[in-house]
């Protein structure tokens, strides 16, 4: 793997990669848009399968490209991917053909017995989701006994000896004061906590405003993330909080287009896994030429690809550290592109964001696959917490993109 050069060469590696790689680091691939649950801030608006899903085939085509092109490791999602009749025969067929395989669930089909068969293989590594520390934090989010579902997993995995599985946590309102507890539940089956932010993409434009943190929270995010870098993993999630005057560990860019990409159900590419929409569509694997097209010769990728000019947020301080924020936190929530983060630390995006189009003017997702229900709204408390944070200096990342990584000279 190699970077795609610039003609003239910055000297920063994370500069490097805003030119894009000749293939992703790792990308997403969402398997289904069928589903168990109705998660209300689902990026995929997931429910339904999709009658045009890629077959066995075609997916073991993409495979075979992506081994080609030396992608690390993909993370498979969905939807529930394990509802698939497929998902296993997939797996198997990535591992055997070098492609590492890190999957989300929500946990339904993890059993004693495949937890057995999952701890017995080492290029399968299993994320489960939970947002909260708590049945009624997290099932207000997810659905009622998701909880419960999510924890049977993790025990089923740790009593087959699968340690170092990951608990996926996206930060809301709701669960930001759980951050310690969330971390105890994964200490407590030997697993490891990745916090992930909340983007309002998908279902999740419509919670956005209710489920996303307020600024004190992001604070207190921050804190504890400095506090426990090492121990935590975050995929490059929150670089939009480097504004609060040092760099979290990781990459701290958006690499969309440029390190990263998703590949839907369909096979659509999409520049993000946040960014389902068809201002950010590449193309599809079905297409001539297949992914590896797709991905080196994309008008899309290749805009991306340049230096991005910092727009409103050039004059900012900060800019070189937290380059602008989420380009999908903007775009949904109909923000500029080349403005500030709508959650923005430095308050940038506060007065953005009261003067917005309403709701139906806002972009919304190019396909919605939700069941035919309806979410019944419920308060759920917020506790604030005030914890005293002594800072010690930014660590090294627990989940460095670049590792292994060595650019061509």
């Amino acid at each position: 793997m190699t970077l795609l050069q610039p003609a003239t060469r910055p000297t920063r590696l994370v500069d490097l990669f805003e030119y894009g790689l000749d293939a992703p680091i790792c990308l997403t691939w969402e398997l289904t848009y069928a589903c168990n649950l109705s998660c209300v801030h689902c990026l995929s608006s997931s429910g339904r399968r999709d009658p045009r899903e890629l077959t066995t085939a075609e997916a073991k085509a993409v495979i075979d490209e992506l081994q080609r092109m030396q992608v690390f490791y993909v993370n498979i999602g969905g939807g529930e991917p394990t509802v698939r009749p497929d998902f296993w025969e997939l797996v198997d067929y990535a591992t055997d053909h070098q492609v590492g395989v890190k999957f989300s669930t929500n946990g339904v089909k993890i059993s004693p017995e495949v937890a057995r068969r999952l701890t017995a293989s080492d290029y399968v590594d299993v994320q489960i989701s939970l947002d909260g520390a708590t049945a009624e934090v997290n099932d207000h989010v997810r659905g009622p006994g998701s909880y419960d579902t999510a924890l049977r997993a993790m025990q089923n995995l740790f009593d087959a000896g699968f340690e170092g599985f990951k608990i996926s946590v996206v930060c809301t309102r709701q669960n930001i004061c759980q951050l310690d507890e969330f971390k105890a539940i994964a200490d407590r089956f030997k697993a490891q906590l990745r916090l992930t932010r909340l983007r309002p993409s998908g279902r999740g434009a419509d919670v956005w405003d209710e489920l996303h943190p307020l600024p004190e929270q992001q604070r207190e995010l921050y804190d504890w993330l400095v506090l426990h870098g090492e121990e935590v993993l975050t995929g490059d999630s929150f670089f939009h909080l480097s504004a609060f005057g040092g760099a979290l560990p990781g990459l701290n860019l958006c690499g969309a287009g440029r390190v990263v990409c998703l590949i839907d159900p369909i096979g659509d590419v999409y520049a993000c896994p946040f960014a389902i929409h068809e201002e950010f569509l590449a193309g599809n694997v079905r297409s001539p030429g297949g992914f590896q097209t797709v991905w080196k010769t994309s008008e899309l990728f290749l805009r991306l690809r340049n230096p991005q000019n910092g727009g409103a947020c050039s004059s900012c301080a900060f800019f070189d550290s937290c380059k602008g924020g989420c380009m999908a936190a903007k775009f949904f929530t109909g923000l500029p592109i080349d403005g500030p983060d709508p959650e923005c630390v430095q308050g940038y995006g506060e007065q953005l964001l009261k003067n917005r189009p309403q709701k139906g003017g806002l972009p919304q997702p190019s396909d919605d696959h939700s069941h035919r229900t309806t979410r019944a709204p419920r308060p759920v408390p917020i506790t604030l917490s005030v914890r005293r944070v002594d800072r010690p200096p930014v660590s090294a990342c627990a989940e460095d993109p670049l590792a292994g990584f060595e650019p061509v000279r």
